[in-house]
């Protein structure tokens, strides 16, 4: 559950901003991505853990309002669901503390119980606010299934080579791609790029928020334009842009494999449409609710195109 404030501005460290009433609004990551991706139409299963406090009732209403098998929802007695402190400044920059609540529970035993979920999906769409065990679990059981593996690493934090050996689509802002590089965040977008193959995962896009963000397919870096919108809050615009990117993704895995040359074609198409539903999930408040249809995406993706 998100908890919203909005403020003039960000407050700087050691300082007291006075800001509006707060919301609520269901969230977390990986609910918000597979919301993003059903109203993509693509059909989509959730796995993970809330708690059976009243956030957790209200976020399980939510998910059950949306398209989405939640055969392995999981509710832990006792536990708090997790829980998003956000500060939203006027334009739409914010800040975020998560406390992970259920999400802290998922074991590799849970994810070995929705093997078939997993199995049985042509993209598994991974975040990090589980802990690393259950997620490297999950990308090896696809990864042997030939299922497209894309990690979107956020929060950002370290992870385990093992992990980024079977990631296909690696998705990262440029905190998180610094923070997997080991290098000072502050680095320019540019420098950042020539680094990313460095990685492993043969497809890595970098989000640079309202300035799009650079696509590395097969270490060959490409520009990516986001369409200018009327920001009002920017919480969900990175989930909204990797449901619809897995959404997308139909046709790429196999064009790869077979080594086709509309790869990069279909490529592209699913990444300027993530752009779009990005974008659009600035132009309203809180997560869950923010996030586009499809025939709003695609209409907007339309007038896209990648750059060199």
């Amino acid at each position: 559950m998100d908890l919203v404030i909005r403020v003039p501005r960000l407050p700087s460290p050691g300082e007291t901003t006075l800001g509006g009433s707060y919301r609520t609004y269901p969230g977390g990551k990986g609910a918000n991505q597979a919301v993003a991706a059903a109203r993509m139409a693509a059909a989509t299963s959730f796995v993970g853990c809330i708690g059976d406090d009243p956030h957790g009732i209200k976020v399980k209403a939510a998910l059950e309002a949306e398209r989405l098998d939640l055969s392995r929802l999981l509710v832990r007695p006792g536990e708090a669901t997790g829980l998003g402190l956000i500060t939203v400044a006027d334009g739409g920059e914010n800040m975020i503390v998560v406390s992970p609540g259920a999400n802290a529970t998922m074991t590799v035993q849970d994810i070995e119980a929705a093997q078939s979920v997993i199995t049985g999906a042509e993209v598994l769409l991974l975040q990090l606010e589980i802990p690393n065990a259950p997620i490297i679990a999950a990308a090896q059981i696809a990864r042997r299934a030939g299922v497209t593996v894309m990690l979107n690493a956020a929060p950002a934090r370290t992870i385990s080579p093992d992990l980024l050996k079977v990631v296909d689509v690696l998705i990262v802002n440029r905190v998180e791609a610094a923070t997997l590089l080991g290098i000072d965040p502050g680095v320019e977008p540019g420098r950042l790029t020539l680094r990313l193959p460095d990685l492993g995962p043969p497809i890595i896009i970098l989000t640079l928020g309202g300035q799009g963000g650079i696509l590395s397919h097969r270490g060959r870096p490409r520009r990516v334009p986001t369409p200018q919108v009327a920001a009002v809050d920017s919480v969900a615009a990175g989930d909204a842009f990797c449901g619809a990117l897995a959404a997308s993704w139909t046709g790429v895995a196999a064009a790869a494999k077979a080594r086709n040359p509309d790869e990069f074609p279909l490529v592209e198409r699913a990444v300027l449409t993530a752009s779009a539903a990005g974008a659009l999930a600035t132009t309203k408040p809180g997560a869950i609710p923010s996030l586009p249809m499809a025939e709003d995406v695609r209409a907007l993706a339309a007038t896209l195109r990648i750059g060199t």
